[in-house]
């Protein structure tokens, strides 16, 4: 099994929960091809104009600009990293509500028509990637599960609805540490017990894989 490990917080595992989850994961994984995504160390500007205009310049044989060419290459190399693993693991914290720009650049990338989904003839999205697992690994300071909170998370829910909504990925699998900074009394407790979830699931796809 290739497994892919999209890394998405450029933090110190001192200082970074999602980062020292994303250590944890790497340490306690046996058994398989694993290759990890930096989104932070990549080359990956940000989709836009350019890109489209990248788009129009390749179809009609024209001079690409410095920017266009990584743009191209940058959005190609994610789109072979995830078509080359049969499970992704997103290992990114929740950073004002949302997920880093670095990796919502990933999901760009790699949002693609004819590529993670289609539309049939009806107009209905087909998912594309239903031969993918993916693993969810997660830190929030703050308390988001409750009912009265939970509306405002939009990194987990959006990860979800990308790539198990979209794409069609089956999620087998998730770990959140959250409130942490909320409650920081309760802090250590919080982070060892989310880390031994992180080695637990590595634990039991490495059985798997052996």
């Amino acid at each position: 099994m290739n497994i892919l490990v999209v890394k998405a917080n450029n933090r110190p595992a001192t200082e970074a929960i999602s980062s020292k989850m994303y250590e944890t994961f790497m340490e306690n994984i046996e058994g398989s091809n694993v290759t990890t995504f930096d989104v932070f160390a990549e080359d990956m500007p940000y989709f836009g104009q350019d890109l489209f205009n990248a788009f129009g310049k390749v179809q009609n044989g024209e001079e690409l600009t410095d920017l266009e060419a990584r743009l191209l290459a940058a959005k190609q190399k994610a789109m072979d990293a995830l078509t080359a693993a049969d499970l992704v693991v997103f290992a990114f914290p929740l950073w004002n509500l949302t997920i880093p720009a670095p990796l919502q650049t990933f999901i760009d990338y790699t949002y693609q028509a004819g590529y993670s989904f289609k539309y049939n003839e009806e107009g209905q999205l087909v998912q594309l990637m239903t031969d993918k697992k993916a693993i969810i690994l997660n830190a929030r300071g703050g308390i988001y599960s409750s009912p009265e909170a939970a509306p405002m998370e939009m990194a987990v829910n959006y990860i979800k609805n990308v790539v198990g909504g979209v794409f069609g990925m089956e999620i087998i699998d998730e770990v959140i540490i959250e409130g942490h900074n909320a409650t920081p009394d309760k802090a250590e407790a919080i982070i060892a017990e989310g880390l031994e979830k992180v080695k637990a699931v590595a634990g039991k796809l490495s059985k798997q894989l052996v």
